[in-house]
């Protein structure tokens, strides 16, 4: 004789909705980088919801002020960790991001250095996804950039998503590259 037994369970974690944030690394607003981001997000899925971060409104200073996070930083910290998928969209510079993003990813060492916040523990299984455009070279040049994303994942225990690249030096370029546009709209999907 056999039996069927049938169980019941709640979900501890309920599952949520996706929350973007889009950390802005341009020194200007509107430009290439910041175009392509806003372009891929129209992608998102329906039910995600997300937040735009500029870095040259939100600066942070060189040294953090105090013991805590306060002012910017406690913006950046609160949108870095409430979301559950990170876009940083820096354009490159040097074969890099911006040092406006530079100083951002230098401060989660500073963030991982208070106990209180369980940064490391936060931020795994989150997802980093990059977004960068540049105005010379092949998309290779990138690979400093995405490499040095790809393994703060890594080394946080996030998931890295890969990199929306695009090649556009003045305003308008992105509208005239209909493979860029195409990208764009599937990345997050």
């Amino acid at each position: 004789m056999t039996s069927t037994a049938t169980a019941t369970f709640t979900l501890e974690h309920p599952v949520r909705s996706r929350s973007f944030a889009f950390v802005l690394g341009s020194p200007r607003d509107g430009g290439n980088t910041e175009t392509l981001a806003r372009y891929a997000a129209e992608g998102l899925p329906p039910d995600s919801t997300g937040s735009w971060l500029s870095l040259s409104e939100l600066a942070l200073p060189a040294q953090p002020s105090g013991p805590l996070p306060d002012g910017p930083e406690k913006v950046l910290l609160d949108a870095t960790l409430d979301s559950t998928d990170l876009v940083v969209a820096s354009p490159l510079h040097w074969y890099s991001v911006s040092a406006a993003t530079k100083l951002y990813l230098d401060y989660w060492a500073r963030w991982l250095a208070l106990p209180d916040l369980a940064f490391r523990e936060r931020m795994r299984g989150k997802n980093l996804w990059a977004v960068t455009a540049y105005a010379r070279g092949e998309d290779a040049d990138t690979d400093p950039l995405t490499g040095m994303l790809s393994r703060t994942a890594g080394y946080l225990g996030m998931e890295w998503r890969g990199a929306l690249l695009a090649r556009a030096h003045r305003p308008g370029d992105l509208e005239a590259d209909p493979a860029a546009l195409a990208r764009a709209a599937a990345f997050f999907a």
